[in-house]
């Protein structure tokens, strides 16, 4: 990398002499040109060539090639994106014209905070938000501690249970569309077989049980991942600290409020970002659940979003939304990311 950058600036070879002494064989400087002042150089020039010697030395100089064009791609194409997403929620932009950047103002946020349905879709994100986080973290909790009880075949159920994880908001919302289906679906079917048809509702149109529905769909793919990250968690505390808990007399159920759980604040956070942030973009799941207008028992700000900027085309109102989202996303990230800073982890 050094001879590299050495070329780059004109020079024919890595000066022989890099510590900055005087020369003393006649004549020849370190860039290899005949000197007139009797082969010595001034102590200013030694030190100038040292600190840029220094400085090329550096292993930030050397890992420039590996990390500066993956920086570079990703300022322009991810935070340059969002960059001009805001700009253009300043603006007044809609149809098919060109947006005006002459006279940018905050009126798409002051029509947002006016708008009802944006307060039901916020509504509707931080249900699913803090529900879906909680009920999932609690399940792939327990689903950690059954599979970690040395049960046969634990590989096979560990893998049926991360399965879901694999697939597609896609894929999942068509098979929970077929299970939901309330003349053939497989949860109605089964409670008419059981003799509870009262409990046979249409799970998807009923406006009181669909996002519900959405939320118990999600918690079916995720848990799974859950389960993983605790069990993870779970073979990591040593096997010393469960034999004192015992020795000391706990029970079972108070071995794991006050010894295990507690040991287990770090993958409860690290599954807890990761559930939030596949909350924020649960749009695809909602679509093909419900279409770009689910109604207001299910329409999120993801789905808004889509809404007003490509059907309605009002590309500065949608992009307010898009604006907001982010924010959101921030919320979700930045403390995870600072305390990973203040634990040294970053």
């Amino acid at each position: 990398m050094r001879e590299f950058i050495f070329r780059l600036f004109g020079r024919g070879r890595r000066p022989p002499d890099s510590d900055g002494d005087a020369r003393t064989e006649g004549g020849v400087g370190a860039d290899g040109q005949a000197r007139t002042d009797g082969g010595t150089v001034t102590k200013e020039q030694t030190v100038g060539r040292s600190r840029v010697q220094e400085a090329l030395d550096s292993d930030l100089v050397g890992s420039l090639p590996f990390w500066l064009p993956p920086a570079l791609l990703i300022g322009l194409f991810v935070y340059g994106a969002i960059g001009w997403n805001v700009l253009i929620s300043l603006t007044d932009w809609s149809g098919l014209g060109q947006p005006d950047y002459d006279s940018l103002s905050f009126a798409m946020y002051e029509e947002m905070l006016s708008d009802p349905t944006f307060w039901t879709a916020t509504q509707n994100t931080f249900v699913l938000l803090i529900v879906f986080t909680a009920v999932t973290l609690l399940l792939g909790l327990l689903l950690a501690i059954l599979v970690d009880q040395k049960i046969r075949f634990e590989n096979t159920f560990r893998t049926i249970y991360l399965l879901p994880m694999s697939l597609s908001f896609v894929v999942t919302a068509i098979f929970w569309s077929w299970m939901y289906n309330p003349e053939i679906g497989l949860i109605n079917v089964g409670l008419r077989s059981l003799g509870l048809d009262f409990l046979a509702y249409a799970w998807l149109s009923d406006p009181r049980f669909s996002l519900g529905a959405v939320i118990f769909a999600l918690m079916w793919q995720f848990s799974g991942y859950c389960m993983v990250v605790y069990l993870a968690g779970l073979r990591a505390i040593p096997t010393e600290q469960y034999e004192a808990a015992r020795t000391d007399g706990a029970s079972t159920l108070r071995m794991y409020r006050r010894v295990i759980i507690p040991q287990l604040r770090a993958s409860t956070t690290s599954a807890a970002v990761v559930l939030m942030v596949f909350a924020l973009k649960a749009f695809d799941f909602l679509f093909v659940l419900f279409g770009p207008t689910p109604g207001p028992s299910t329409d999120i700000l993801s789905v808004m979003m889509f809404r007003e900027a490509f059907r309605a085309t009002n590309w500065a109102y949608g992009s307010a939304i898009a604006t907001v989202l982010f924010v959101m996303a921030l919320g979700v990230i930045g403390p995870y990311l600072y305390l990973q800073y203040s634990r040294g982890d970053l």
